[in-house]
């Protein structure tokens, strides 16, 4: 870098600071990682992208056929954001707990880059200290015997040797790596994993949260953004409880799933969807305060209702909880199988109502993403301020 164009980037890297616009807490971050978390910012004043788990692999009655999304074959084209699982990279496992190849990941994120979408990956990992037993099975003091056990804590980095290289693996046309969203450690509000809030304390998650990402910086992994993501919290004081710090953050998430109860007549059924909307309304709410005030992105990074029995969930439960609220993106969960998918496929019951969100101004998919540059310099007269 020539002394002029060090001149430039200091000042801009000051005008961007001024603006309110942080740069990711990776100071080293890729040029393009800067863009994107810039842009992010940027789009989340606009509306709201919507995101789906393993879009591009697979869906209802298919796999791995080049072109194919069930969000695709219902609203005609790809959504914005497309989630990836990293659980079984740790093990040297050619696939993904979900059985998805990491060679054909490593390719659909490319593509997903290539059209102009965010790629982000989550990662259900196994045990370090006891690699038998999946993040499922919930131990009790895993980190604390972690970083006494320096067979296991050698062992947890090995892995991380392996995430990186995977991330780094991620390369666009001319070579760059390509800017993603890591979201590890999540949902640890609830007590399901390994990490989760009976397992461990406060603290002991915070260190192992900042471990992984000083460990994965020192490995040069600059195309990451970082994001905590709980699951669900009842106050402010609950969601920041095991916030690592604000230079360890990138984004602020959490995970919410409507579950209404089963059997329930239309009567409750109603009620559950009216109970589903306030409560995840003010978590997005009080997300709001908090990311306004670290001045961070702020997401629904996973959502859903399993089966969409609800005709008008789209339009009627979705769209009343992101409206207005400032949330980068919204992300659903994965088509697996015909009794645990998320978004709709062809003639699914939920198909026609989600053909009006998609309609909705003020939700992105892949096409008005692309139109927005999500990796490029944010342009001088679109600088601002998230209200």
């Amino acid at each position: 870098m020539t002394r002029t164009q060090l001149a430039f980037f200091l000042l801009l890297t000051a005008h961007l600071t001024s603006l309110g616009q942080a740069l990711p807490v990776n100071k080293n971050s890729t040029q393009a990682t800067k863009n994107l978390y810039a842009n992010l910012k940027r789009l989340s004043q606009k509306g709201i992208m919507f995101g789906h788990q393993d879009a591009l692999a697979y869906g209802i009655g298919w796999k791995y056929e080049v072109g194919r999304s069930d969000v695709k074959e219902v609203v005609g084209e790809y959504p914005a954001v497309v989630g990836w699982e990293l659980g079984h990279l740790e093990l040297g496992k050619p696939m993904n707990l979900d059985s998805v190849p990491f060679q054909k990941m490593q390719a659909y994120a490319q593509e997903v880059y290539a059209q102009g979408g965010l790629n982000t990956f989550s990662w259900h990992l196994n045990n370090p200290v006891d690699p038998s037993k999946t993040s499922w099975d919930a131990a009790d003091f895993t980190i604390r015997h972690l970083f006494q056990d320096k067979k296991a804590l050698k062992r947890y980095k090995s892995w991380l040797d392996g995430l990186a290289g995977f991330m780094k693996s991620l390369k666009g046309p001319n070579g760059e790596l390509i800017p993603v969203v890591f979201r590890p450690l999540h949902e640890h509000t609830g007590s399901w994993f390994w990490w989760g809030r009976k397992h461990c304390s406060p603290e002991e998650y915070k260190q192992m949260w900042r471990f992984t990402v000083d460990y994965l910086r020192k490995k040069k992994a600059n195309n990451l953004l970082f994001a905590y993501s709980t699951d669900r919290f009842t106050s402010r004081e609950d969601y920041l409880e095991r916030y690592p710090g604000d230079d360890y953050v990138d984004i602020v998430g959490f995970d919410i799933y409507h579950r209404p109860p089963a059997n329930a007549d239309a009567n409750q059924l109603a009620q559950s969807n009216q109970n589903f909307v306030k409560e995840t309304r003010q978590m997005v709410e009080t997300l709001r305060q908090i990311g306004q005030e670290k001045n961070k992105v702020w997401t629904l990074s996973e959502t859903g209702l399993e089966t969409l029995p609800v005709t008008d969930w789209w339009t009627n439960v979705l769209a009343p909880i992101v409206k207005d609220s400032g949330l980068s993106y919204v992300m659903v969960w994965r088509n697996a199988r015909p009794d645990h998918f998320y978004a709709p496929y062809p003639g699914q019951k939920s198909a026609q109502d989600f053909k009006s969100f998609y309609q909705n101004p003020n939700v992105f998919f892949m096409k008005k993403v692309a139109r927005e540059n999500l990796y490029a310099p944010v342009p001088q007269d679109k600088l601002g301020v998230k209200k």
